[in-house]
């Protein structure tokens, strides 16, 4: 653990130490790119065919290496040095974007090469997020762990904000009219701003000074694999948590039709899509302001209920809007309140799961929010195909508030959470006990 500043800044305690600093200028930048680099592919793809099934198939390649590598990613966030493994993956993704920045300056038109790339992408996001997300209590100490998240969601956000409108922006920059001979414009531009943003992560990771090292010892065994979807099984936090989160963005995330929306029913172009991607992210950046200052004390299990079925209503206003301030608006609210979620999931996740644990148990949570974020594009774009952009995500948003109501039944471990907090958080019942020496 690298030493702290002396008195932090009320609402900036986190920030004292130099590792968790680097790392959030490290993710910002990435994220940035990230996120721009997510709306010119949305945008090439869909100049390429106009079909809304062939944007949720880049959701598909996006979600399937997560399926396909989840044990073994999992098991080596425990078992290797978690930073070691996140420069790894980034490194993989810095050449994944070399190679849309190609396809964009030969104009390709060829969808399944970029659907080839995006399964790259998908399979470095795969190995990075469990050890990213176990990474995070090794950077503070547990007493400012949720102003850590809180940050990070706050980070990630701010990114978020600016990254979809850079995106939009970039996308119509005419740099052919200063570079003419680079073959560079639309979506090609933004690429290579994304390539330097992953340079400039790779670059202030490397200078961490933490050497988290191995946190699970035993020999390699399908057992030892399977650790982290048993101890997820056997919790009632931790499974509530995780299948709430799948089933609402499955069902209410509308993000994969938004160039829909914006070129057909707003009649906007890039740089309204630009601005409807950022919309949800200024709201959760705004959030997170707000609870970095005010941190959640009590009733975690009630406001992550009362906020998805916020989520759920503002993406049925989304869904019928025909003006544009009326679908920044909800979008900025149904933001908002997924801050709060992901603040109290990731608390429950991180906090309530023992170190040894949490690169499986972090690479199951991979898994979920991988299939309600990227599968759910490809739902969203099954669903559009049959019924319509605007009757999808209104039936979406519907289904989020049913599973928030039944959700809140079944889990009632979760509904009566309290702090967070690992005293809390950590399994009393000798059952879970039992498990975890058993692994």
């Amino acid at each position: 653990m690298t030493s702290a500043s002396p008195r932090p800044r009320r609402g900036f305690e986190a920030f004292a130490y130099r590792d968790f600093t680097r790392y959030q200028l490290a993710r910002v930048a990435v994220i940035l790119g990230a996120e721009a680099q997510s709306v010119a592919v949305a945008w090439q793809v869909y100049s390429i065919t106009h079909r809304a099934i062939d944007l949720g198939y880049t959701g598909l390649a996006l979600f399937l290496p997560a399926l396909l590598f989840l044990l073994p990613a999992g098991h080596v966030a425990d078992r290797f040095d978690r930073r070691f493994v996140i420069l790894t993956c980034y490194s993989l993704q810095l050449f994944c974007t070399g190679a849309l920045v190609y396809l964009a300056v030969t104009n390709s038109q060829h969808i399944f090469s970029i659907y080839v790339v995006l399964f790259f992408v998908g399979m470095g996001r795969a190995f990075s997020a469990p050890s990213s997300s176990s990474l995070i209590p090794l950077l503070v100490p547990e007493a400012h762990f949720v102003n850590a998240v809180t940050w990070g969601g706050a980070v990630f956000q701010f990114a978020n904000v600016t990254g979809p409108a850079l995106g939009g922006l970039l996308f119509t920059f005419p740099l052919a009219h200063f570079l003419p001979n680079s073959g560079l414009e639309g979506a090609g531009i933004v690429y290579v701003f994304t390539l330097a943003t992953l340079v400039w992560f790779l670059a202030m990771v490397f200078s961490m000074e933490i050497r988290p090292g191995r946190a699970e010892h035993r020999a390699t065994t399908l057992k030892v694999m399977l650790a982290g979807f048993q101890y997820v099984r056997k919790s009632q936090l931790l499974l509530g948590s995780f299948s709430l989160d799948l089933f609402v963005v499955l069902l209410g995330g509308a993000t994969a039709l938004l160039p829909i929306f914006a070129h057909e029913i707003l009649h906007q172009g890039p740089r309204g899509l630009g601005m409807l991607r950022a919309a949800p992210a200024v709201g959760s950046f705004t959030m997170g302001m707000i609870m970095a200052r005010f941190p959640m004390r009590r009733r975690a299990g009630h406001w992550l209920f009362i906020c998805v079925s916020i989520f759920g209503a503002a993406t049925i206003i989304f869904g019928l809007s025909h003006t544009l301030w009326i679908s920044l608006v909800s979008l900025f609210i149904a933001g908002a309140a997924d801050t709060i979620s992901v603040i109290v999931r990731s608390s429950l996740l991180q906090l309530g799961t023992p170190p040894e644990m949490r690169g499986r148990a972090s690479a199951v949570n991979a898994l979920f929010v991988g299939a309600s974020n990227e599968l759910g594009e490809f739902e969203s774009g099954i669903t559009a195909q049959w019924w319509g952009a605007v009757r999808a995500t209104v039936i979406g948003g519907i289904g989020s508030l049913v599973v928030a109501g039944v959700w809140s039944t079944i889990f009632p471990a979760l509904r009566e959470a309290d702090q967070l907090s690992a005293k809390a958080l950590r399994p009393r019942d000798p059952e879970e006990q039992e498990l975890l020496t058993g692994f």
